[in-house]
Order: structure tokens, then sequence, then C-alpha cells
């Protein structure tokens, strides 16, 4: 995962009351301030701090600040722009006088979320403002917010419940040597109060039981002791690593995972008909007429798609989400 997901995610994820616009604010404005400090430093070719000799006339160091405001998308920033002794530092974010950038937010949003490596950041930032820097300068501006991700991964639960968790992974590029597509194992927790937070993601090769055993029992270790209801794939493995870890709780089979895979196998000419059917049985009233619904559906489609339609036929877990009130079937069966 990026790291401007990574801090998206630890902001959303406080006890704070936010809006993704107030995030994207916040993040715009502390990735901004950070990349002047940065900028500068690559400048000076050294960290803030650093002992220097002052008595040689060509000796360049930091020398105070000055503010400005600039405004965005996401509404003013504040920021506070370093200089230096000799006034050799021009930073490339933000030209003299100016007071509104229409570029400042697709440039901290892409130097994060494109980070797919450190020289790409560099060649948009040369694009972007006519000004080079290495790609070792971008990784070590980009570095900067490593310890919010420790913080993430460490923090203890405020809450010890919930209702439901949704597991799932996605698939990002990733460079351990090569560019590589690797697995984000995310777990979004949903309270009994309604709130919605982002509880936990891992990062692996492949998606497996293991990574999500592993997960989850930092779940558990740092404070969740009771979640009623999991909904995920059917990957193998994850259920033993539920079990394992809350014997107590339900599965839900994730209707879209199961959507996808018969879809997959499914003519062009048949698949809006078979989309329409298989809503239809989620759409029941009760458990009794959903399991109707589904021998239809096989009675209807079996000769056409005889081994697809018999793996959904005996799919596990599939009308778990009955047994909860009607208000919040919708929101839990995928």
């Amino acid at each position: 995962m990026n790291q401007f997901n990574k801090d998206i995610i630890a902001a959303l994820s406080s006890d704070k009351d936010i809006t993704l616009n107030e995030v994207l604010h916040r993040q715009i404005e502390v990735a901004a301030n950070q990349f002047l400090q940065n900028e500068l430093t690559a400048v000076l070719g050294h960290e803030p701090h650093t002992r220097i000799d002052r008595s040689k006339d060509d000796v360049n160091y930091r020398n105070g600040t000055y503010t400005r405001t600039i405004d965005t998308e996401y509404g003013e920033i504040n920021l506070t722009i370093p200089r230096d002794r000799l006034n050799k530092f021009q930073n490339a974010l933000f030209p003299p006088y100016v007071r509104r950038t229409d570029g400042l937010e697709e440039m901290v949003i892409k130097m994060y979320s494109k980070s797919v490596t450190t020289r790409e950041i560099a060649d948009m930032v040369e694009r972007m403002y006519g000004h080079y820097y290495s790609p070792t300068t971008v990784s070590n501006i980009t570095k900067r917010t490593e310890h919010l991700v420790e913080e993430f991964h460490e923090r203890k639960f405020k809450y010890s419940q919930y209702v439901c968790v949704f597991l799932d992974a996605t698939y990002i590029p990733l460079r351990r040597g090569t560019v590589e597509r690797e697995a984000v194992n995310v777990a979004i927790g949903i309270r009994s109060d309604g709130g919605k937070e982002v509880l936990d993601y891992s990062i692996a090769p492949t998606e497996n039981g293991a990574a999500w055993s592993e997960l989850l029992r930092g779940l558990r270790a740092r404070g969740i002791k009771d979640i009623q209801l999991f909904i995920a794939d059917g990957l193998v493995g994850l259920q033993s690593a539920i079990e394992a870890n809350y014997p107590q709780a339900k599965f839900q089979r994730c209707w879209v995972h199961a959507e996808r895979n018969l879809l997959g196998y499914v003519r062009k000419n048949d698949r809006r008909e078979i989309i329409t059917d298989f809503k239809a049985i989620r759409q029941a009233e009760n458990l009794q007429d959903a399991k109707e619904r589904l021998a239809a559906f096989s009675a209807k489609w079996e000769s056409s798609y005889k081994r697809r339609i018999k793996n959904l036929v005996q799919m596990e877990d599939l009308f778990t989400f009955f047994s909860f009130p009607t208000a919040i079937r919708q929101t839990i069966y995928s």
C-alpha cells in the first residue's frame, strides 16, 4: 500500500468524526510543509540541527521561516516556508506572490499515490516544475511519514466489539528489487453505532490464510475481543483463521465474489438475465424463500452452466445474513 493511502487510513481510523475532505485538507497541508523542509535539506545537503562551521562566508544554512497561505480545492492551507542564509533556496511548489495553486493537490496526491518507484516521482516533479530531484532525494522526502504507519499498526483499539468485519485483498504494484503485484489484506469493521473504520491491513506476496491469521491475531491482541460476523470470499484457509481467533463469530460468503465467479464463465448474451435472477435470490423475504429461489435459479441455468451452478448451490454460508435484522441485511451480504 502506498504512503498516501496509509496516511488516509490512519486519519480516517482516528477517534475524531471527520470527513474525507477534511482528511485530504490536513494531509495536503502536512505533506506540503514536509516537502518544503525536505526540499531545503536537499539544497543545503545536511539535516536540521546538524552542526556546521558557520565562520566561513560561503557556508549555507537555515535562516528562519516565513508564513504564507494558499487556497486549494480542499480549503486554505497554512505554509511555513524556510529560508536559507545565502538565499539560494527557491522552492519548486509555490512561485512568489501566488496565493492559489491548481497543481498542488495533484502534485501531493500523485507524489504518494503513484509511488511505484521514486524515479517516477522525480520525473513527475521535473515535468511539473522544471526542477529535478534525484530518486534518492525523493525517497528521503517521502519517507518522512513512516512513523504514522507504525503508530497505526501498533495502536490499541478503543472499541472491543464490532458487529461485522469485512475482509478482502486488493493487489497493487510494489518494488522489491523488481516491481511485482502484491496483496494488501484489509479489515474494515462496523460498530453497533454504525461507525465504520479501517482496523488494519497487511502486505503479502499473495492473499493466503496465514497472512489473514496473523492480521486477526493482531486485532485480538490489541483489544478487539468480540466480532459477530465476518464477510469475505471463500479463500482457502480464511475461515480456519477466523475460527482460530474468533470462534464465536458467524461467516457470510460475499455475494459480489460469488457473482463474479459465476459471471466469469457466462456467455455474454446470458449475463444480464443471470445477474437479474441472481440478485432476486438475495432480495428474498426470508431464508426459506431464498432457498426456493436458489433452487429455481439452479433448475433454469444448470443445463447451460452445470459445473458453475453446482458450485454455487453447494456453497456454504451464503445465507448467513438472513439471521440478522432486515434493516441491515443489504449492508452485510457483501
